[in-house]
């Protein structure tokens, strides 16, 4: 949406997005604040200048001005709105440049309101808070077999973690929203996925060293743009968004309609399914390390056999995601199992493809070996 009628300003008083009352997308941001352990000083927005991330910045930014209006010495002091250009599109550049001006227009119109204030010494001991623009452009370099999508995601991740990192936030916000999550859950289930699968997108995450939270997951796309609609707000429209090669986009424009006539509330229930799923996944790592606990790390052979099939392939899943990056496939891990079973003899070799590597018995323990380093034969325990 990139409207000529879109105001950021008002002509007198507080700005209009200032003055709007409360919706579901600011409820969903301060239930997420609220929730925090420790509220830090400087918030990060991942804003690509979409509609979702849009939504978020503004919802966010409305948050944090109010919460001054109240209490001068109110946290966050500084919002820092983050955005990376992956130069993959001819519109690139034009979302970078909105979005740019999208965060000035803000910033400036508080500011404008703010030098209203009638005794200047109070105003500048309790300067308004900040919101700060960063962009970052990548190069997406893609080897064989990669995916050009995963290979963005993975860049854009690390450039968010990065500048992140050096503004000092404290969490990095992602707009992602039920819909994404209910595309999320879908894709799992069309994979095959187990409950770490189906527990879709978390809620809140490290990666490369940077927090990141995602606040909105139980607020419906359409939502999102209903109340940018109602508040006049510009965003910019990913041409990809329609291009339905993305499974993503099959789903959105095929498959919601109808899950719509069928089931009205299935965000909702996709959503608290990913909530279980969620669970049902920390409880079995939590019990993953327990046994691995009593095994020793690499997994000793025997104690190992001593436990149930389910639990040798949920132990050795959480050993290969956790200490080598390793998911294995379901015929991968039935496979190691089967040779597990087998191994009854002191001398009896493993060496069985998981992953990008190979598991092997190395003397009584299991090792994961990867493929480029080559494979280390099986050999008899030490005498």
């Amino acid at each position: 949406m990139t409207s000529s009628r879109a105001r950021l300003s008002s002509s007198a008083g507080e700005p209009h997005w200032l003055q709007a009352p409360p919706s579901v997308v600011d409820d969903a941001v301060r239930r997420w604040w609220q929730a925090l352990p420790q509220q830090p000083e400087v918030l990060a927005v991942a804003f690509s200048s979409g509609a979702d991330s849009t939504a978020l910045l503004l919802a966010m930014w409305r948050m944090v001005v109010q919460a001054w209006q109240r209490d001068k010495a109110a946290l966050p002091r500084r919002v820092v709105a983050l955005h990376v250009h992956h130069g993959l599109q001819e519109a690139a550049d034009r979302f970078e440049a909105a979005g740019e001006e999208f965060c000035r227009r803000l910033r400036d119109a508080l500011a404008t309101q703010s030098a209203k204030a009638e005794n200047e010494a109070l105003q500048t001991l309790a300067a308004p808070p900040d919101l700060a623009w960063r962009s970052a452009r990548v190069t997406v370099a893609l080897a064989t077999g990669d995916s050009l999508e995963a290979r963005a995601r993975e860049e854009r991740y690390t450039a968010l973690a990065r500048m992140a990192q050096e503004e000092g936030a404290g969490v990095v916000l992602l707009g992602h929203h039920a819909d994404d999550q209910a595309e999320s859950v879908l894709l799992a289930l069309s994979r095959g996925a187990g409950v770490a699968g189906l527990a879709g997108m978390s809620t809140a995450f490290t990666r490369q060293g940077a927090r990141f939270a995602r606040p909105l997951l139980e607020v419906p796309g359409q939502t999102l743009r209903d109340w940018l609609r109602e508040l006049q707000i510009p965003w910019q429209e990913d041409p990809s968004n329609t291009d339905l090669r993305f499974t993503r986009n099959r789903f959105r424009h095929a498959v919601f309609p109808a899950l719509e006539q069928a089931m009205p509330a299935f965000r909702t229930s996709f959503a608290r399914s990913a909530r279980l799923a969620a669970e049902a996944d920390r409880l079995l790592g939590e019990l993953a390390q327990l046994d691995l606990a009593l095994m020793g790390e690499p997994p000793a052979i025997k104690p190992l056999q001593t436990l149930s099939r389910e639990r040798q392939a949920n132990a050795l899943r959480w050993w290969l995601k956790q200490r080598h990056g390793v998911v294995g496939s379901e015929a991968q891990m039935r496979a190691l199992l089967d040779v597990l079973a087998a191994c009854t003899t002191r001398g009896h070799q493993i060496h069985i493809r998981v992953g990008a590597g190979y598991v092997q018995r190395r003397d009584a323990h299991l090792t994961w070996v990867p493929q480029h380093l080559g494979t280390i034969k099986g050999c008899p325990p030490s005498s």
